[in-house]
């Protein structure tokens, strides 16, 4: 494991810190605990953390708002560039961004182990929120001496928020929670301004909101639509395009549709927008599972019209590192051999037109 760069004030690594380790899938009543020790907090300490699980992302999100020095490892890339509360933290120079990057054989550990091992040894302190004891933070921590444990067991059981009188969200509440979400504040902020239970909350922003990654795939199909450039009275018309709408579990069968329907010169074809991070070793579980694919056949079939799937790998939905355009007759080829992805390679100024439309069939000859 190494530093490959650094963002913000370097002279935080000088300085004595303290690690901030907690399991995933934290329990949204420990929260309260976890808090009490961030507000306990001064602008003297400098803290260290992830930002990998969501108590980890909402510890982040406190630090940063209550101005404690701050020092935030990632792997590979810094992804959160349009985070507001870590803009501010840059430019008044109370956090250090560290980007760590794997060299060691892939026999001597998993990455996040590792990670963890090396980031502890810059450390002078760890405390540590809730620790799965199946988990890997766990057995990594056994018998130092240098840990301090938020939450034991008996907090653990004692950790149910208590069942409150539903008090209905007012139309200014739900004003301030977004502001307040949207400004990266997190749900402790939130907490503390509006005098709601984490649980409240935290159902509350699921119900207005929409999730990350749902934000991201939007992202990206709006970048996708740009490339096509369709126009009302032009030669190429967008026809459809699906929202992906749901209340609860209730959700529309157009849904599973393609993402886009298109017209060009009286016909019609169909993409599916796709961004991912990174490319995932198992890809048909990951980008192209066969339930999704069936359905996009089914489409396909009844409405007799084709469709491309177009992915967006690296960089951000709104502008990818690379872009491919593969036809759903060749996903099958592409799951089979991943190493021939390369070969639907397109970019933004060379997205033809022509590689979507249907073609048409050679008449049979007669025999």
């Amino acid at each position: 494991m190494r530093i490959i760069e650094t963002k913000g004030n370097q002279n935080l690594l000088d300085k004595e810190k303290t690690l901030f380790l907690c399991s995933k899938m934290t329990p949204i009543g420990l929260y309260e605990q976890v808090f009490r020790w961030t507000d306990s907090l001064t602008e003297r300490d400098c803290i260290v953390c992830f930002n990998s699980t969501e108590m980890e992302a909402e510890v982040l999100k406190a630090l940063l708002v209550a101005k404690i020095p701050t020092i935030l490892f990632v792997m590979n890339r810094f992804t959160d560039v349009n985070n507001l509360q870590i803009e501010q933290a840059l430019q008044e120079d109370r956090m250090l961004i560290v980007i760590l990057k794997r060299d060691e054989p892939r026999g001597k550990g998993t990455t996040p182990r590792l990670r963890n091992e090396y980031v502890l040894s810059l450390c002078q302190h760890i405390v540590c929120g809730y620790v799965n004891k199946n988990g890997s933070v766990f057995p990594m921590l056994a018998g130092r001496e240098d840990v301090t444990q938020l939450i034991d067991n008996n907090t653990c059981q004692m950790a149910e928020e208590p069942k409150l009188r539903h008090v209905r969200w007012t139309v200014a509440q739900d004003k301030v929670l977004l502001r307040m979400y949207y400004a990266d504040m997190g749900i402790h902020a939130i907490h503390k301004r509006l005098q709601r239970s984490y649980v409240t909350i935290h159902l509350r922003i699921r119900s207005i909101t929409q999730p990350e990654d749902v934000l991201k795939g939007r992202e990206f199909e709006d970048y996708v639509l740009s490339l096509f450039n369709p126009h009302d009275n032009g030669p190429l018309i967008l026809q459809e395009w699906q929202g992906d709408k749901s209340l609860g579990l209730i959700r529309p069968r157009n849904n599973s549709n393609p993402d886009f329907v298109f017209r060009h010169d009286e016909k019609e074809f169909a993409v599916e927008c796709k961004w991912r991070e990174r490319l995932d070793n198992d890809i048909e579980k990951n980008l192209f599972p066969k339930t999704s694919i069936e359905k996009y056949k089914a489409f396909s079939a009844t409405r007799k019209i084709p469709v491309t799937i177009i992915l967006g790998i690296g960089g951000e939905p709104c502008n990818p590192e690379w872009l491919y355009a593969i036809p759903l007759g060749d996903v099958p080829t592409v799951v089979s051999h991943p190493s021939l992805l390369t070969e639907f390679s397109c970019t933004s100024q060379s997205l033809d037109i022509s590689l979507f439309m249907p073609t048409e069939k050679q008449p049979k000859k007669k025999r």
